[in-house]
């Protein structure tokens, strides 16, 4: 006697729910049938007017404003997103907060409002100081083109200074955006940033220190990173940058500013599980108070 034609499996998957299949929450709210239409239907324009009616209505107030300001960063409306989050964000919980300022950095960043990006990574900062990132917690999930992972403080905080350096290198303030990636690289370095430092140090004309540290990642595969192509690539172009400069002599001396070890001691060494020491952000930097200063 012949069984059935379909695996156990494939049987499994033809019963689960049509909300599973698609990645969907459950149920038939303005929420609910917001992300159908973002994810299966496709349709930017009708998803964010369930949104604001999920917003206007409290249904999953959280997850509705910051999944509508993604859907319109996508449709280019990023000053609309902005303004939605801050004229509707004291309707969200306090563990949410940290996730809208993650969506609120990216606004900025693609609107080219940088002294508003600075002082929002400045906060965060402030924030880790405070022992108030990741809801008090030492690591928290993130999720990257659907996978999970855990990421802890000391790595959330050398990838925001990461941000905050690419900030001030759009401002050309390079000197301020050496300091910041230097202090990110004692962290939790890698290439990318490494290349970045290197770029702060073309742009300054200290071809030597620039050579120093792109070769660490071209030669030495010393971060992390290092063997992604994209990365070796940039570092090559950056090497290829400095080679006219290599038979100039050139006089230039090093940064006159420094992070004195006090501003960014890392979160194990506090008397709090979940609390750095201290954390100053950038206030006593003195050569470039006014542009440092929170």
């Amino acid at each position: 006697m012949q069984g059935s034609s379909g695996s156990p499996k494939k049987t499994a998957q033809k019963l689960e729910p049509y909300h599973v299949i698609h990645k969907l929450p459950p149920g038939d709210t303005p929420y609910v049938r917001a992300k159908h239409l973002q994810l299966v239907e496709k349709d930017a324009e009708a998803a964010i007017a369930l949104f604001w009616k999920a917003i206007n209505t409290g249904d999953r107030v959280d997850s509705a404003l910051k999944d509508m300001a993604v859907v319109m960063k996508q449709q280019n409306r990023a000053e609309e997103a902005i303004e939605a989050i801050k004229s509707f964000r004291d309707r969200c919980s306090k563990q949410a907060q940290e996730s809208l300022d993650n969506v609120l950095i990216d606004l900025y960043k693609k609107c080219g409002r940088l002294d508003e990006q600075i002082e929002l990574l400045k906060q965060k900062l402030w924030m880790i100081y405070q022992g108030e990132a990741f809801n008090r917690k030492p690591t928290k999930t993130a999720r990257s083109h659907g996978r999970k992972f855990q990421v802890t403080i000391q790595q959330e905080t050398s990838r925001i200074l990461g941000n905050l350096g690419w900030a001030y290198m759009q401002q050309t303030n390079y000197a301020a955006a050496e300091v910041v990636y230097r202090k990110a690289q004692t962290i939790d370095p890698d290439a990318n940033k490494a290349c970045n430092l290197g770029l702060c140090l073309i742009k300054q004309a200290r071809y030597d220190e620039a050579r120093s540290v792109l070769e660490d990642v071209l030669l030495h595969n010393k971060f992390c990173g290092s063997s992604d192509p994209k990365s070796r690539n940039r570092a090559q172009e950056l090497l290829l940058e400095i080679e006219p400069w290599q038979s100039e002599l050139v006089f230039s001396s090093t940064s006159e500013i420094s992070l004195d070890d006090c501003f960014f001691e890392l979160m194990m060494q506090s008397s709090s599980p979940h609390r750095t020491r201290r954390l100053p952000i950038f206030e006593e930097i003195s050569p470039f108070r006014d542009q440092l200063a929170c």
